[in-house]
């Protein structure tokens, strides 16, 4: 998606009469979701409804858990665009959410995208923590942290952190790793398993055979 084609998505989701000028979020997200969360932060931004949309779309992204036919009807490729827009369209205007969140939902059902639906939500998330001074980070390790390990690994994540910011740490269980961990913080990613480590032997031992 071009500068000028994500200009014309967040002209499509502003409802306020402001500039094309884009506003940047605050932490880069990358891909096809990270693209459509940008839009729709910069549109919420001007319509002044960044909070509203993230409850109503978090809200949505429940339903879509616990409704089997609403998440059935999100992801049939047989379903027509125009039938899955005007649908959605219908649904927000009955459940009374902001013009913005009814707009991403009728465009991204338009385009063929609510495949990326769930995805361009966690993005959009992601948007928000940082905007409001959260740096979201995920640990996957092989087996589960104990209490001292966990404080250990937040009192030595939060030394990247600036004095504004707070750390919002999901710790996940992984037992292919076999052992270390994988760090996802912010945009930032680091691998330290001892499965990579041993894929990256594994590599280097069969280039020199």
């Amino acid at each position: 998606m071009t500068t000028m084609k994500t200009n014309m998505l967040v002209r499509s989701l502003t409802t306020t009469a402001t500039t094309l000028q884009l506003v940047k979020p605050p932490v880069q997200v990358f891909g096809l979701e990270g693209r459509y969360a940008s839009a729709l932060y910069s549109a919420a931004s001007k319509n002044k409804t960044l909070d509203a949309v993230e409850k109503e779309l978090s809200q949505f992204q429940k339903s879509m858990k616990t409704d089997t036919k609403l998440k059935e009807f999100i992801i049939n490729p047989t379903i027509k665009r125009n039938l899955k827009a005007d649908a959605l369209k219908h649904l927000a205007t009955k459940t009374s959410v902001s013009a913005t969140t009814s707009n991403l939902l009728g465009i991204m059902a338009e385009n063929g995208r609510l495949g990326k639906l769930e995805a361009v939500i966690n993005a959009f998330k992601i948007m928000m923590a940082a905007h409001r001074g959260e740096v979201t980070c995920e640990v996957v390790t092989a087996k589960p942290l104990d209490q001292a390990q966990r404080q250990n690994l937040e009192a030595a994540l939060k030394k990247f952190l600036k004095g504004n910011e707070t750390l919002q740490l999901t710790a996940k269980v992984d037992p292919s790793l076999i052992g270390g961990m994988v760090v996802s913080i912010g945009d930032k990613y680091v691998d330290m398993s001892v499965a990579s480590k041993v894929k990256k032997y594994t590599e280097l031992i069969s280039a020199a055979v």
